[in-house]
């Protein structure tokens, strides 16, 4: 896609306004900061100069702001950002960062040369820095024949007889909680947390083994542990200084360790429905099996994957079901008919509108809007010259709003996704919420049945209703998106 000239998205001047214009509060320099955000003078340098005689194309970037670099925009704009520097400079950019400088591999083709890494160009290792010290072993940050060898083991958990194993307990905790423990007709209960401590309570039997109501201190201790890692990747700071987010994230991962470790044993003794004890039984075809230290490594990861996924898109579906009230009746009507009996896989599978509807949920807010990868050796990526050792970020996230993709791609739209649309299916990266190639989500279909179970609770418990007539909501985009306020949405009982 050929670099287009543009005027300055609404989305930055906005942020101008409400943040960075100068107050006695803010440091001085902040109004210059202003005008460069407004007009985006940023110095542009070439990073990579291609092999004589190659016939590649050099990178083109910018550094952005002093110190800050482009982080400023990132975590305000997300998305937005990464959208506009797409039409602006093309689907090739270098974007240096304090946090992590990296060439902006953007737009499906670009997100398809790097997932489909045919030739093995590209390896997990940018994500070290970034998550490294907190998920340190887990399956996203391995690579090539290691990261195969523990996906093939890891594929037991998730059989459709794993699977069809875990949904009595999502369903009975989701049940529970849904019922018993979530405020009616308040305006201010919050959705957002009140979705992340239950997919937490529900990681914590399905994954862990325990029964919800039982070890409440010691759950509330990992859980907390679990927030506390998931989010030190967003740290500015990013070395171990105390009392700082990465210190405790570092902190939060050896509670982990010890608690799994400490249950290791126990749990290879005896075989139960829960992952933690799957993970510790489970072989390849070989009979090869994972270690102690791996098995802690990859659950620690996977509470983190499952719950936080699970929560972004639930808390997307929510704002968008109260918005569009006719989808809501759409998905309440087809709970309707598999009632308030306990769920299985296969009334689950029956609920087909919820498909859609989940699918524009992640369209429409990704939950991990980018990847980010490491090139091994030279390469080139789109006919532009990558040198060894280059981060490369990809924004599916992106794909999901091009217009040439799209219709409309800004409005909820659960219809783009069934037949004869099909809009998904214009390019083979148009929708990619799961990642694509070797590291396509391990979880994925675990992920879509835990959300369709408390989302069936919850619409044949509640009404979903916005706060306001005139709510929208904003989002931290310093990892996965979430809502700054919380997500106040109001739950009318239907009984």
């Amino acid at each position: 896609m050929a670099p287009a000239t543009i005027s300055t998205p609404h989305y930055l001047l906005d942020q101008a306004k409400r943040r960075l214009t100068p107050t006695p509060n803010t440091l001085p320099g902040m109004g210059a900061v202003e005008k460069r955000l407004r007009e985006k003078k940023w110095d542009q340098f070439v990073f990579s100069q291609p092999p004589a005689g190659s016939g590649l194309k050099p990178i083109i970037g910018d550094s952005g702001l002093p110190i800050l670099g482009h982080m400023i925009e990132i975590f305000r704009g997300g998305p937005d950002f990464i959208l506009d520097l797409y039409h602006r400079e093309g689907p090739v950019y270098f974007a240096d960062s304090p946090a992590l400088s990296a060439v902006m591999a953007l737009g499906p083709d670009a997100t398809q040369a790097v997932f489909s890494n045919r030739n093995k160009d590209y390896s997990q290792r940018a994500w070290d820095p970034v998550i490294g010290p907190f998920f340190e072993g887990g399956l996203m940050l391995l690579d090539f024949d290691e990261h195969m060898f523990h996906r093939r083991i890891m594929q037991d958990a998730f059989t459709r007889t794993r699977l069809t194993g875990y949904i009595p307990h999502i369903d009975s905790v989701a049940s529970k909680v849904v019922a018993n423990d979530w405020v009616a007709d308040d305006p201010r209960f919050l959705i957002f947390p009140a979705l992340k401590e239950l997919t937490l309570d529900i990681a914590s039997e399905v994954f862990m083994g325990h029964p919800a109501g039982t070890d409440k201190e010691l759950v509330t201790t990992i859980n907390n542990a679990f927030t506390t890692t998931t989010r030190a990747g967003n740290a500015i700071v990013r070395k171990p200084v105390p009392p700082l987010k990465w210190w405790r994230g570092i902190q939060a991962r050896k509670t982990l360790e010890e608690y799994f470790n400490s249950r290791i044993a126990e749990k290879r003794r005896t075989e139960s429905t829960d992952m933690f004890s799957v993970l510790c039984h489970s072989a390849d075809e070989d009979g090869q099996t994972f270690t102690d230290d791996q098995i802690v490594s990859h659950m620690i990861f996977l509470m983190m994957a499952a719950h936080d996924t699970s929560t972004s898109t639930m808390t997307t579906m929510a704002y968008h079901l109260a918005a569009n009230p006719e989808w809501q009746e759409r998905l309440r009507e087809e709970s309707e008919r598999i009632g308030d009996g306990p769920l299985d896989i296969e009334a689950l599978e029956k609920l087909e509108t919820y498909d859609l509807v989940i699918n524009e949920a992640l369209r429409m807010m990704t939950p991990l809007p980018f990847n980010f990868r490491q090139a091994v050796r030279d390469t080139d990526l789109l006919g532009y010259f990558i040198p060894a050792g280059t981060n490369v970020v990809t924004w599916p996230s992106i794909n999901h709003r091009l217009p040439e993709l799209w219709t409309e791609p800004e409005k909820f739209d659960p219809e783009r996704f069934s037949e004869p649309r099909s809009e998904h299916k214009k390019h083979r990266y148009a929708f990619a919420p799961f990642g694509g190639g070797a590291h396509k989500c391990i979880g994925m279909v675990f992920g879509q049945l835990e959300i369709k179970t408390v989302m069936h609770r919850l619409l044949r418990q509640y009404r979903l209703e916005l706060a306001s007539p005139t709510y929208r909501p904003r989002y931290d985009y310093g990892g996965m998106p979430v809502p700054i306020d919380g997500m106040p949405i109001v739950l009318r009982p239907l009984r």
